[in-house]
């Protein structure tokens, strides 16, 4: 069974999806996903652990953090207050895409407090990918028309990352980014803002880092994050898609356990 509830921080309400007992493992998601990119992960990861998938405050049905304050860096502290406020000193942090830069953060930040990271689909924010991002259209980006084109728009600059004949899976992800509403945007440029590359080498957890092969937004950059985290472990999962947590939940969740076996 998997639980839902809303957990109070400082900014406001957070919600959080829950499966499972056992050793915690927070699971953050994508821009502009939710718990929802989790949904068959959880059951899985809950059979052994306490599976938590929170939707990031600003998405899904948490609050927002104040107008111009949002920041990979805040996203990680309030990762970490909701930890805190469910009760859990310490926790594997597993982050996809936009959720495994916050999960950086979070073991460079308050390293005491995660026990071992788990990086899919990692982005790797460096000066130079800085200096391309002001001016740069990002993939979410659509004008709203009053006849609802920008849905079809928004649909076709997403379908060629996703596996085909899966449309259940675009349907997910159009719901999510209507209900981030600007920040479905929003949130690549907050990544694409992070100075990430003085952060990687303060991870001293153990560390997984996750590459889907047909995933050609991180595919590439998966060595460099590797490299960067000392003792990381790099493993590729071959047909591994953009969506991979909700394309290939089975593998996903057995990369996760069998790294975690391991320590």
């Amino acid at each position: 069974m998997i639980e839902r509830s809303f957990v109070r921080i400082k900014s406001g309400l957070v919600h959080v999806a829950a499966c499972g007992a056992g050793r915690p493992i927070l699971l953050l998601h994508q821009t502009p996903r939710s718990w929802d990119e989790y949904r068959e992960v959880l059951p899985l990861l809950g059979a052994r652990y306490r599976a938590i998938a929170m939707d990031t405050v600003g998405f899904g049905d948490s609050e927002p953090l104040p107008d111009g304050s949002d920041s990979i860096e805040a996203w990680a502290a309030a990762a970490h207050e909701v930890l805190a406020a469910l009760g859990h000193a310490r926790a594997v942090i597993a982050g996809h895409h936009t959720g495994a830069a916050v999960a950086v953060e979070m073991a460079a930040s308050q390293p005491e407090r995660v026990e071992a990271l788990v990086l899919s689909a990692c982005p790797y924010v460096d000066a130079a990918r800085r200096a391309r991002e002001p001016g740069k259209r990002v993939i979410d980006e659509v004008a709203a028309h009053h006849d609802g084109r920008h849905l079809q728009e928004l649909w076709a600059r997403r379908q060629p990352f996703y596996p085909e004949g899966r449309g259940d899976l675009l349907e997910r992800f159009i719901v999510d980014a209507l209900k981030a509403g600007p920040r479905a945007a929003e949130g690549h440029r907050v990544v694409g803002r992070y100075v990430m590359e003085p952060r990687l080498p303060l991870v001293r957890c153990p560390t997984l880092v996750i590459a889907p092969m047909a995933d050609p937004h991180a595919h590439p950059h998966a060595p460099a994050v590797a490299a960067s985290i000392a003792g990381s472990k790099l493993i590729e999962i071959e047909a591994g898609t953009v969506p991979l947590p909700d394309h290939m939940p089975h593998a996903f969740a057995a990369a996760i356990d069998q790294f975690l076996s391991s320590h």
